[in-house]
């Protein structure tokens, strides 16, 4: 018998409080939001509210980890999650049905068979709709806490593009958090941290963040901690 899946690290609980990087790619990423939306590896819910402001259909949060997925449907039954949620213990390959916006948030990343996956959300997208993704960038970052969360990659524009499945286009790749690029790079070469502390991840949240959001257009977008892709079908 399989073993439950559980999810490997403390990342989560660690960025949660990241508001105002939470705000910075949310903005980003509303435009293509739409219709029914399935939100994969949804963890402790703590992007949804930010993400989901109430207009979608549906909105599904599939979660693989039992115990993130007892956490989510607490938060849902306290109306801490917009009433459009539901709850779905599983993979993309346990949802039924198509979408018309499929997120995932920091996931792809955990998922070592990328191609397929990218694949298997094509095959549920409906015509017009999109598939959003948020990932590390750049392999030469890789770092003992991409180790310790169970990061199989980081990833470059290119990659993303190359991963590309035949029925969507890519039609937005851009690096965001220029100033997080240094910061990361700083830990590689010098910290070689497997967990940041609270404390570094607040400073990074409150001070490096609001910068990020000004170098960021400052350098076109030419590199930077994360990248967001989007895809249309």
């Amino acid at each position: 018998m399989n073993e439950p899946f559980k999810y490997q690290g403390d990342e989560l609980t660690l960025f949660q409080h990241a508001t105002n990087w939470k705000k910075y790619f949310s903005k980003k990423i509303k435009p293509f939001i739409s219709g029914n939306v399935l939100e994969v590896g949804a963890g402790m819910g703590s992007t949804t509210a930010l993400l989901n402001d109430g207009t979608a259909t549906h909105w599904i949060l599939s979660e693989p980890d039992e115990h993130l997925c007892m956490q989510l449907q607490t938060k849902l039954g306290q109306k801490k999650l917009p009433a459009n949620c539901s709850i779905l213990k599983g993979t993309m390959e346990d949802v039924p049905g198509t979408f018309d916006t499929i997120i995932y948030i920091d996931v792809l990343e955990h998922i070592e068979a990328d191609a397929n996956e990218l694949k298997k959300a094509a095959s549920k997208l409906n015509p017009g709709g999109h598939i959003i993704v948020l990932v590390p960038a750049f392999q030469h970052l890789f770092s003992p806490f991409d180790k310790a969360i169970g990061h199989y990659r980081r990833y470059t524009k290119k990659l993303l593009r190359n991963l590309t499945p035949k029925e969507v286009e890519l039609i937005h790749a851009r690096y965001y958090d220029s100033m997080g690029y240094f910061a990361s790079f700083m830990n590689k070469a010098f910290l070689k941290q497997s967990y940041p502390t609270q404390k570094q991840v607040n400073y990074w949240d409150k001070f490096l963040v609001p910068v990020s959001r000004f170098t960021d257009n400052l350098f076109f977008h030419c590199f930077g901690k994360s990248i967001i892709a989007v895809w249309r079908k």
